[in-house]
């Protein structure tokens, strides 16, 4: 374990002076009042300092919360050349889950009160969701799977499910290109044979949102939204397949470590180099589960858009597509000095980078990558944008992060409680069942608002949008 003094170092930004086996500080963007909910999260940011090639610091977005080895909300990235690590607890166990927003070519105006119940009932049926198996699609066999896993979004929009813009405006352009299917093992591919295109369950949704409030015109036009709009925002992974991943390679890690001569404070820290053959393995089968995961976004789109197209006669476009849990090799500039080659580690964080980034499609060129925020059921959610000089290798906030276990919020609300209330705001509410309605209760998260503020005043991104939710569809 890791002891730590904590220095203020400016209104959002606080410093974890290196402690002993620390290799960086940690830097936590927060408020002070988010930090409070933070303490116990602040010794794993510690923790997460002490891998081998990390550099610059081990961050911490303001959503910050305990997570599996890393903090969810944390970041780090190693330096390759120099026997970086990569980690699968700083991926997570649900690999590229992600935000995925769709923009309805109609304003708030045109769905009238009978229509947005007609398209609720319609979601209701057709989003399959739930912890078990059940998707959009019944995949023939292990061979479509793999084809899953190797194509991602661009395999499933060959297949009819979807449109080309689907695809350029998708993180990677809707694959992982060194997805490795031999990595991915016969229990995780029979978890993923029966659940791509579904929901999940736990914090994934589906929601009908309302942009309520634009912060950049121009950067909004370019992004496709405006004032009134309606958006569709699904949140969901990959499912068992990627926790499967996760399990199995965190295993392999833990056996190979003390080869390679690496010691960690935590277990769940379970480390290789990313050059060593454990490492390569993990990233094949990470960016196989990556694929899974885009391809399951964007399944549920094409079943959204037939639903809004049969009962509100509207059509559906994408704004952008970008997970939150997945490590990526990238090049950065780190402590002043030229590029390196690194591995970034985003678990519960977004990838934010600034306009004119080579990685972004032209159309998004001069405005900067989409970053899509969630709030809760009850609450906003917001559409920002990446900044030049962003700090955390160019990452940010993902949500509003958890203050409530999920069984501390099912004692505080019954599920027909919080329905009731959701319904007297206006917001249709289709749960697949009331206790998992009650565990994701607003007042288990914090609030969204002072998240995004924090991690804009961190200058970690900027504000494009605010959206509010007409109808929310979970597991």
């Amino acid at each position: 374990m890791v002891v730590m003094d904590v220095v203020e170092e400016g209104r959002y930004r606080f410093r974890i002076e290196p402690g002993p086996g620390m290799r960086v500080p940690g830097v936590v963007f927060a408020s002070r009042a988010l930090l409070r909910d933070a303490e116990q999260s602040l010794q794993q940011v510690g923790n997460v300092a002490t891998l081998p090639g990390i550099v610059g610091a081990s961050y911490a977005m303001p959503d910050i919360h305990w997570g599996y080895g890393f903090p969810i909300g944390g970041v780090a990235a190693t330096d390759i050349a120099a026997g970086g690590v990569i980690s699968p607890g700083g991926v997570g166990f649900d690999i590229s889950c992600g935000v995925r927003l769709l923009a309805a070519d109609c304003d708030r105006r045109a769905l009238h009160p009978e229509t947005l119940r007609a398209v609720m009932d319609g979601l209701g049926r057709v989003i399959p969701r739930g912890a078990g198996p059940g998707g959009v699609w019944r995949l023939s066999g292990v061979g479509q799977l793999e084809r899953v896993l190797r194509g991602g979004s661009r395999y499933a929009v060959e297949q009819g499910q979807g449109e080309e813009r689907d695809l350029w405006r998708c993180e990677d352009g809707g694959a992982v290109d060194d997805a490795d299917v031999e990595q991915v093992g016969d229990r995780a591919r029979q978890r993923g044979l029966g659940q791509v295109g579904s929901l999940g369950s736990a914090n994934h949704f589906l929601e009908v949102q309302e942009v309520k409030e634009v912060y950049d015109g121009a950067v909004a036009a370019a992004f496709g939204i405006a004032v009134g709009q309606v958006c569709v925002m699904i949140h969901c992974g990959s499912r068992g397949l990627g926790h499967q991943i996760c399990s199995d390679h965190v295993r392999a890690m833990d056996r190979a470590m003390a080869r390679y001569g690496i010691e960690v404070p935590d277990r769940q820290l379970a480390c290789t180099p990313v050059d060593s053959p454990e490492g390569r393995d993990y990233l094949g089968a990470m960016a196989a589960a990556a694929n899974y995961g885009r391809a399951n976004r964007q399944l549920l789109s094409q079943a959204t858009r037939g639903i809004f197209r049969r009962r509100a006669g509207v059509r559906l476009s994408l704004v952008y597509d970008v997970s939150h849990n997945l490590a990526k090799i990238e090049t950065h500039p780190v402590d002043g000095g030229g590029p390196r080659r690194l591995c970034v580690h985003r678990k519960g964080a977004t990838r934010a980078f600034p306009p004119g980034h080579p990685e972004l499609p032209p159309d998004l060129r001069d405005a900067g990558q989409p970053v899509l925020i969630p709030g809760t059921m009850g609450t906003a959610s917001y559409v920002l944008t990446g900044v030049p000089g962003g700090d955390a290798f160019h990452s940010t906030c993902h949500g509003a992060g958890r203050v409530m276990s999920r069984h501390q919020a099912a004692r505080t609300v019954t599920g027909g409680e919080l329905r009731a209330r959701l319904e007297a705001a206006g917001i249709a509410v289709r749960p697949l069942s009331l206790r998992s309605l009650a565990e994701e209760t607003p007042e288990a998260y914090k609030d969204v608002a002072e998240v995004v503020a924090a991690s804009e005043g961190a200058g970690l991104c900027r504000k494009v949008a605010r959206l509010e939710p007409l109808g929310v569809v979970k597991g």
